[in-house]
């Protein structure tokens, strides 16, 4: 799995779109959601600036914006009602001015542009990295193991290779 960079740096060509997607994005999150998805939400526009070409140098950047937002929604399930913060879809895209059906349709451009799926590591909410059992399941001589249970030199050696995304507290 290729991990995508966490970076906010993007071409200069593309420091405008930027800075309108993530002005918008910023300030969503600081209204209904919190400072970890206005994050996900940066290092997500930055990461599409850096796409050649870049799909974000089409369309409004409210739009793009919204599709953003609700990728990220979507791998940490801010739809479901037992999640904190949580919203409906429709909501998040009215917020942006957005039909929900072209807040889905964009979003659907940045999971596929991004790889993000469910549960994605490289997209998930650091706060709930704890819980995502797919942050922490590695192949270890052909069996499929949680990587928490695992002696520490081979966590250490899951977490250099990029495996897993933190050295896990010793319990």
């Amino acid at each position: 799995m290729a991990r995508i960079s966490r970076s906010e740096k993007v071409p200069k060509p593309m420091q405008n779109i930027f800075n309108a997607i993530v002005a918008l994005t910023d300030t969503f999150c600081a209204t209904h959601l919190d400072e970890e998805y206005a994050l996900l939400a940066r290092q997500a526009t930055a990461a599409l600036c850096r796409q050649r070409p870049s799909p974000l140098v089409t369309g409004y950047v409210q739009t793009w914006a919204c599709g953003i937002v609700y990728a990220l929604g979507f791998v940490n399930f801010l739809f479901d009602k037992s999640q904190t913060p949580s919203m409906l879809a429709a909501e998040l895209c009215a917020a942006f001015g957005i039909s929900k059906s072209t807040g889905a349709a964009k979003s659907k451009v940045v999971r596929d542009a991004l790889a993000m799926r469910q549960m994605d590591p490289q997209w998930y909410r650091p706060s709930k990295m704890e819980g995502n059992s797919l942050a922490w399941t590695i192949m270890l001589d052909g069996f499929i193991v949680d990587a928490r249970s695992l002696p520490r030199d081979i966590q250490f050696a899951a977490y250099t290779k990029g495996l897993i995304p933190y050295l896990p507290e010793r319990k």
